[in-house]
C-alpha cells in the first residue's frame, strides 16, 4: 500500500501523469454529476447502479467499476493515474482504473465534495447532500485542502453566513473543481448565482453572475404552517456542478428555475469568467459532452448504458464466511449452496436495520425455502443488545454474530448493507441502506426473475 501511495504521489508531482483527454468526445456530465477524462477514456459516476461506468471516446460504455465501497459515488475528478470520487455521505476515495481503493478518508465536513488540485484535494460543502440545523463560526474555511493520504493540511476562503445562521450548510454548499497543477480553484454556490475563481491561497480572483434572478436572498425558513409541521425551506437552487473541459473553458451545469428541473451549461473562459455560450437542455439530454472541436453533445443518460455489457460475469462473494449464530452453532457460507441468497449486515443500533427487518421477515416467509435463504448477520459489539434485538424481532431466518469487525472484513459504507447471491454464491446486486416497501417489491421481482431462471 505505501508503495502504491508513493506512485500516487510520484505521479501528481510529473507533467507525464496529466491525464489523456479521449481524442473524440469527452464526457463532461452524467446526469447531475461530474464525470472526468483519464487514459483516453471518460469516467462517470452512477449512484443509481453504485458504480463509475468507463466510456470509449465514441461514449460507449465498456466497463464498470462496482463493490462495497461504491455505494452512491456522486462525482469523479482526476488524480494523476487515479479516480478520486465523492460519496453521497462526503467520503472520499481513491481508485485505480480497475475499482481497487488505495485510499479512502471521512469527510472534513458535514459532507463533503472533493476535487483534484495537483498534489492537493480540495473538499467544498457537497450540493449533492445538505445537513440543515448545523451552524458554524464566520470564520470557518469555504474550502479543506486534505493532501492525497486524506489527512487535513489548511483552510481557504471563508464562508458567507446568512442572516439565518442554522442554514450555514445549504448557503455554502456548491460545486468544485480545480486545474491540474492546483493553482486555481473554481466553485459555484449550490442556492446563489455566483461561479467564482480563487488562486491556491484561497483569494478571489473574479466572480461571474448570469442574472437568472433579478433579486437574489439568501435561503431561509418559511413560517410554519400548522402544528408539529415540518420546517420549509425558501431556496433557489442554482448551479449542479463544475468541469474543466479538454480544452480549458470551464463547465458549469445549472438550473433554470428554482426548483431545479429546467438545466443548462454554461461555458466560461477561465482567464476572465466571460460567459461564452450557454445551452439549455431538454428533458431528455441527461448527459453533456465536447468533441475535439469543443462543440456541445448531449445524450440521454439512460439509452446511453442501456444493455451495453451483455451478460457480465457476476463476481463471488468473498471472504465466505464462518460465523456462530446466536447458539453458538458455526454457519458457513456452503450451507446456502444451491439458493438465492439475501445477506445482510445489520446491527442493533441502526434505526434503518429496525426498519428493514420487518420487510426481511415478511420477504421470507412470502418465498419457498427451497429456493430462498436469508442470513443476516449482526455487527453489533454488545452481544446482550444483539440478543434483545432478535429478542424483540424474532426473525424467522439465521442471525450470525460478527462481532463488531464485519465492516473491516467487507468494506461496506454503513448500515444496512445487503448483499442478493446466486445459487453459486455470486452476488447479483448490493443494496445500500433501506429503501422502504418499494425497495423490497422490486427486490421480491429480482428474486423470482433468478429463482425462475435468468
Amino acid at each position: 500500500m505505501r508503495r502504491t501511495l508513493g506512485a500516487v504521489l510520484a505521479c501528481l508531482t510529473a507533467l507525464a501523469c496529466r491525464p489523456a483527454a479521449p481524442s473524440g468526445l469527452t464526457l463532461l456530465f452524467y446526469n447531475r454529476s461530474p464525470a472526468t477524462a483519464l487514459g483516453g477514456r471518460s469516467w462517470a459516476p452512477d449512484p443509481d447502479h453504485s458504480r463509475i461506468v468507463m466510456f470509449d471516446a465514441r461514449l460507449r460504455p465498456i466497463a464498470s467499476l462496482t463493490g462495497p465501497h461504491l455505494a452512491l459515488p456522486m462525482a469523479v475528478a482526476t488524480l494523476g493515474d487515479y479516480l478520486l470520487v465523492s460519496e453521497q455521505t462526503g467520503e472520499g476515495m481513491i481508485l485505480d482504473t480497475t475499482g481497487t481503493v488505495v485510499r479512502e478518508w471521512e469527510s472534513p465536513f458535514p459532507v463533503a465534495l472533493y476535487a483534484a488540485a495537483g498534489d492537493r484535494v480540495i473538499a467544498a460543502r457537497s450540493p449533492y447532500r445538505v445537513p440543515q440545523l448545523v451552524a458554524e463560526p464566520s470564520t470557518a474555511p469555504l474550502f479543506r485542502v486534505i493532501d492525497t493520504l486524506g489527512r487535513p493540511l489548511d483552510g481557504l476562503a471563508t464562508i458567507h453566513v446568512p442572516p439565518t445562521p442554522f442554514l450555514t450548510q445549504i448557503t455554502n454548499a456548491g460545486a468544485v473543481t480545480a486545474d491540474a497543477r492546483g493553482d486555481a480553484i473554481y466553485y459555484a454556490p449550490l442556492a446563489r448565482d455566483q461561479i467564482v475563481k480563487y488562486d491556491r491561497s484561497g483569494a478571489p480572483r473574479w466572480t461571474t453572475t448570469r442574472g437568472i434572478y433579478p433579486h437574489e436572498s439568501d435561503p431561509v425558513f418559511l413560517p410554519a404552517s400548522g402544528r408539529g409541521g415540518e420546517l420549509q425551506l425558501d431556496a433557489a437552487l442554482v448551479n449542479i456542478a463544475l468541469v474543466l473541459g479538454p480544452n480549458g473553458r470551464l463547465y458549469v451545469l445549472g438550473a433554470d428555475d428554482s426548483a431545479a428541473i429546467a438545466l443548462r451549461v454554461d461555458v466560461l473562459d477561465t482567464a476572465t469568467g466571460a460567459i461564452l455560450t450557454t445551452r439549455k437542455l431538454g428533458p431528455g439530454e441527461t448527459a453533456v459532452a465536447v468533441d475535439a472541436r469543443g462543440r456541445l453533445v448531449t445524450f440521454d443518460a439512460t439509452t446511453l448504458v442501456a444493455g451495453s455489457w451483455g451478460t457480465k460475469e457476476r463476481e463471488p462473494f468473498a471472504p465466505a464466511f464462518a460465523l456462530p449464530d446466536s447458539s453458538g452453532d458455526t454457519v458457513t457460507l456452503a450451507r446456502f449452496e444451491g439458493l438465492v441468497t439475501l445477506v445482510n449486515f445489520w446491527a442493533s443500533w441502526c434505526d434503518p436495520c429496525r426498519e428493514e427487518f420487518p420487510h426481511m421477515s415478511e420477504l421470507y416467509r412470502t418465498l419457498d425455502r427451497r429456493d430462498f435463504a436469508i442470513v443476516a448477520i449482526s455487527d453489533d459489539v454488545d452481544r446482550g443488545k444483539m440478543l434483545a434485538f432478535v429478542r424483540e424481532f424474532r426473525p424467522p431466518f439465521p442471525i450470525l454474530v460478527g462481532g463488531g469487525r464485519m465492516k473491516q472484513v467487507y468494506r461496506y459504507r454503513g448500515l444496512p448493507y445487503s448483499l442478493l447471491l446466486d445459487r453459486r454464491g455470486r452476488v447479483i446486486k448490493r443494496i445500500f441502506g433501506f429503501g422502504g416497501a418499494a425497495e423490497f417489491q422490486r427486490l421480491s421481482m429480482t428474486i423470482a426473475k433468478e429463482i425462475a431462471g435468468r
